[in-house]
């Protein structure tokens, strides 16, 4: 299950093995899915989840980016550098993660000053209940994606 994201070698892949087939053989599957950004094999049995998480994610990310975008636009930003802006900060927040290898909380953590701008901005996230509306998402995608199968 690829993603949209592979239109530009940034896509994210979760590939099953099928009954039979060898490590080599999921080896060569997975080199081939690197061409187009990043595989990772995972069992069937989770591959609604993936759907759920790597192919629908995307959209919901443009979501993200699109409402932060339109935060700055009501405070008078631009939105052609909102936008810009808010990519550019979602794509850099993922590297760190990937590259760092550090949890997200953590680097949540060292943006966050006590009592600050930060702390203020993520008690309004929580007040939204974004982490439950964002967990729900993810399950409902999968639900409805093992139906389509």
């Amino acid at each position: 299950m690829p993603n949209t994201p592979a239109l530009i070698g940034e896509g994210m892949a979760g590939l099953a093995r099928g009954k039979g087939t060898s490590d080599e053989q999921m080896a060569l599957a997975l080199a081939l899915f690197a061409a187009v950004g990043k595989s990772q094999e995972v069992d069937e049995a989770h591959m609604d989840i993936v759907t759920a998480l790597a192919g629908s994610g995307p959209a919901f990310v443009f979501v993200m980016i699109d409402a932060l975008a339109d935060g700055a636009v009501r405070l008078g930003l631009r939105r052609d550098a909102a936008v810009a802006m808010a990519a550019q900060m979602v794509q850099g927040a993922a590297r760190m993660v990937v590259q760092t290898g550090t949890h997200p909380a953590a680097l949540k953590d060292q943006v966050t000053t006590p009592g600050g701008c930060t702390a203020a901005g993520l008690s309004v996230m929580e007040d939204g209940k974004i982490r439950s509306v964002l967990a729900r998402t993810i399950e409902e995608t999968a639900r409805v994606a093992g139906k389509l199968g």
